[in-house]
């Protein structure tokens, strides 16, 4: 009666497993540092320009049209604390994992779906080599390190894109606008805009890798897999984001 609940329940089984002997192997040799600093360069650096341009935009349509709302009562010059606090905290982690999900969680199953159709993991295991530890494990950690890292850089980017059209549409004092921004962050807004492309960073690099190694059929099954994995990132995403907004909000006040 409920077959229809196997495959699911399976696949979900089998992506905690692969979950696990992941981070297992964080702490087990060999670790394969040359593949973690190729994958940090890939995957992190290779995704620079879509989030410097993501964040970019994102600062600046924020602070045209909070810039215009304010505007009625007379308190465009706290455009800069609006754009900070919801870059920080919900924008920057968001829209950064978001990007980096679609570039790499579907390259990453797509790499190594074609590996799995082709045989060349089967080909590792006959070696002696655990795929898990090879492939999988150095794109979490390099994903785990990188992602924050672009956040920051994301949450840069959109406050100087926020100054330059409040500047050009508002007039607003450079001094003024950055003290805004500076001043309404706090301690928990910092860490809660850090925490989330951390905890992302799992979601991206895992999914990524489950439905690559899943991937059957040869090339119709990579493509397939190559969406799924894609959707299965993005969706899990804005899930996370929703609950870990939650708890933010009901344990730190703010």
């Amino acid at each position: 009666m409920f077959d229809f609940l196997k495959g699911p329940i399976l696949a979900i089984q089998d992506f905690y497993l692969l979950t696990g002997r992941a981070l297992r192997n964080v702490t087990r040799k060999p670790h394969y540092l040359d593949d973690i600093k190729l994958q940090m360069d890939s995957l992190g650096v290779g995704s620079m320009p879509i989030v410097l341009l993501t964040g970019f935009f994102s600062g600046a349509v924020m602070a045209l049209q909070m810039g215009r709302a304010l505007q009625q009562y007379g308190q465009t010059g706290r455009t800069g604390t609006v754009v900070s606090i919801i870059l920080v905290r919900e924008l920057g982690p968001v829209l950064t994992s978001l990007m980096v999900a679609g570039r790499n969680a579907s390259g990453i199953a797509s790499e190594l779906g074609s590996m799995k159709v082709t045989e060349q993991i089967d080909a590792m295991r006959a070696l002696g080599t655990d795929p898990v530890q090879k492939l999988v494990t150095p794109r979490m950690i390099a994903i785990a390190i990188m992602l924050p890292c672009l956040t920051v850089i994301d949450d840069a980017v959109g406050m100087l894109g926020g100054w330059i059209i409040g500047k050009l549409i508002y007039d607003l004092d450079w001094a003024q606008y950055w003290s805004q921004c500076w001043r309404a962050l706090l301690w928990s807004d910092v860490v809660q805009g850090l925490l989330k492309p951390f905890v992302y960073s799992f979601v991206i690099s895992l999914i990524g890798c489950f439905y690559g190694l899943r991937a059957s059929g040869g090339t119709q099954g990579v493509g397939k897999a190559t969406t799924q994995a894609m959707v299965a990132a993005s969706v899990a995403i804005l899930v996370l984001n929703l609950f870990m907004g939650l708890i933010f909000v009901k344990y730190s006040g703010n």
